[in-house]
């Protein structure tokens, strides 16, 4: 494996413990309660609360992250963020009160904000292929997000809500301290262009406008991946009764979909690779409201794989944003864009938890749940038509101020 090769297995590792690690909790909020003496009946939901701290900080972190990067170094914020995290989960594992679990949890948050506006800013560097890479690292941090119920699962299985932070908390401080030994021995280098490309100096012309588009995307992405993967679990919960009604086994198919659906962003990142962003955009765009909406009419193993394809299409569109990103921001600026991006996407995420939690309370049930969803992912497509006729493949040397 080539040093180059190195880096960016170390990205992804990273990708993937960012999102298992926000996750943790999910799980482990039950044991968690039950061992501090709470009634099973209301464990869960008591403990749920301690868990927000994490997820403010989880973006509200990001822009400073960003700023210390730029002002220090990437790679020494990637090391902080291994040790970081790895150290908060250790340290919630020894938690003796709900109390103390919140603060550990948001200190968990702080350094999970690091990866996003640090990490993704690594992965684009050196230029190329852009969108394959995004995909790739895409793919990892998905598999966290699928990964995180059932390592959790197997660990509370055997041992305890305390070991489900900590042995995940002590691999990564040594991934962080392998990173750290890595750079040390001449590792961690950008990747350097290919002949007869440049890295751009400047904001290319229709920055504006692009970063217009990304951000209606973003919005309204945020707010169909949000729902989604949160309605998803409950909803085969409910609607798949012929299929099965454990809820461990309805866990693992909603694990599965996203495992799956999670290597369309592969598919993706070649495309962008080879053609023009906008017309890819459109099309993924295009194709989840009809998807989306199919989902509210069916049940079973039917409603299963009109998910998956669904979620195809929403997890294929991740790549997309960061590479127009990294086609007319300059690296220099790319962390600070990135870093504001995660937090609209977050906050309009954590907004459609309660859109949905509204909608079922009103008694339209997950059919009107999946229809809102619907009528926001068609606004994704219209946010695509405001991209520039062609986002530049190509890059330049031409410099713009931000001013301008």
């Amino acid at each position: 494996m080539t040093s180059q090769q190195l880096r960016f297995t170390y990205l992804n590792v990273g990708h993937f413990v960012d999102h298992l690690f926000m996750l943790i909790f999910a799980k482990a909020a039950f044991s968690a309660g039950i061992s501090f003496g709470l009634a099973e009946d209301g464990a869960y939901a008591e403990m749920i609360p301690y868990g927000i701290p994490s997820l403010v900080l989880f973006g509200a972190g990001a822009p400073l992250a960003a700023y210390i990067a730029d002002k220090w170094n990437r790679n020494g914020m990637i090391m902080v963020f291994f040790v970081g995290i790895g150290l908060s989960a250790i340290a919630t594992g020894f938690a003796q009160s709900p109390l103390q679990i919140a603060v550990g949890l948001a200190a968990i948050g702080l350094f999970a904000s690091i990866y996003h506006p640090v990490g993704i800013a690594m992965v684009v560097q050196g230029g190329g292929k852009i969108g394959w890479r995004l995909g790739l690292n895409g793919v990892w941090g998905n598999m966290g997000v699928a990964a995180a119920p059932l390592i959790t699962g197997f660990i509370l299985a055997d041992y305890d809500w305390r070991a489900a932070f900590m042995i995940p908390g002590a691999v990564a401080v040594a991934f962080g301290i392998g990173y750290m030994m890595f750079v040390r021995r001449g590792g961690g280098k950008p990747p350097v262009h290919a002949a007869g490309e440049k890295e751009i100096v400047g904001f290319m012309p229709g920055w504006k406008r692009a970063l217009f588009a990304i951000s209606l995307v973003t919005s309204a992405g945020g707010f169909v991946f949000g729902t989604m993967t949160f309605v998803i679990p409950r909803m085969f919960e409910v609607s798949m009764p012929d299929v099965t009604v454990d809820v461990a086994t309805t866990g693992l198919l909603a694990a599965l979909v996203y495992a799956i659906a999670a290597f369309a962003q592969m598919v993706v990142g070649r495309l962008i690779d080879k053609y023009r962003v906008k017309p890819v955009l459109f099309v993924i765009a295009l194709a989840q409201p009809i998807l989306i909406g199919i989902m509210a009419t069916q049940m079973n193993y039917a409603l299963f794989f009109a998910t998956l394809l669904a979620m195809a299409f929403v997890f294929g569109q991740i790549p997309i944003t960061d590479t127009v990103i990294s086609r007319y921001v300059p690296d220099a600026w790319r962390s600070k864009v990135m870093a504001v991006k995660l937090m609209l996407n977050l906050v309009i995420g954590a907004l459609s938890l309660l859109a949905a939690r509204y909608i079922l309370e009103s008694g339209a049930g997950f059919s009107g749940v999946i229809a809102v969803v619907a009528i926001v992912a068609a606004l994704i497509s219209l946010a695509a038509l405001l991209l520039p006729g062609r986002v530049r493949r190509e890059v330049a040397v031409q410099t713009i101020s931000p001013a301008e």
